[in-house]
């Protein structure tokens, strides 16, 4: 049985991903338009986010507001290896300063979560590696 935090709903396992290096997987049924779990993380500026962000191969933030931002790279959550999918089963969504994960469909046990990461700081620079039918190519 996988442990899980509290604010954690679905067990999640993190194991190597064909879409980028770990990923998050589904260790149970997770039926849709139910809420996942959440990853925490450093709160920082923006500003920060930036700097950290071109220091960086692999970026694990996520902006909340004009001035804020959430640092995950140094946080246990396995929902912080969500890869991008430009056909995702999950979607991030921002609620009071938190950074939470819903399911947009049914999610069977061992597939892996993904959510479209929307606009990057890679501005169309990094390729897409998700294999979904109509993939855009590129984040």
């Amino acid at each position: 049985m996988t442990l899980r935090p509290p604010y954690q709903k679905y067990a999640v396992d993190v194991r190597p991903s064909a879409i980028d290096g770990q990923g998050a997987f589904a260790a149970e049924s997770i039926a849709g338009k139910r809420k996942i779990g959440e990853i925490r993380g450093e709160s920082i500026t923006v500003a920060q986010a930036r700097i950290r962000a071109t220091r960086s191969e692999r970026i694990m933030i996520v902006e909340l507001s004009d001035r804020k931002a959430i640092d995950f790279s140094r946080s246990a959550d396995p929902m912080r290896y969500t890869n991008h999918s430009c056909a995702p089963n999950a979607r991030l969504c921002i609620r009071q300063g938190r950074v939470e994960f819903y399911a947009v469909r049914d999610i069977a046990v061992g597939e892996e979560i993904t959510v479209n990461y929307g606009e990057t700081h890679h501005e169309g620079r990094l390729a897409c590696r998700c294999g979904a039918p109509g993939c855009v190519g590129k984040l």
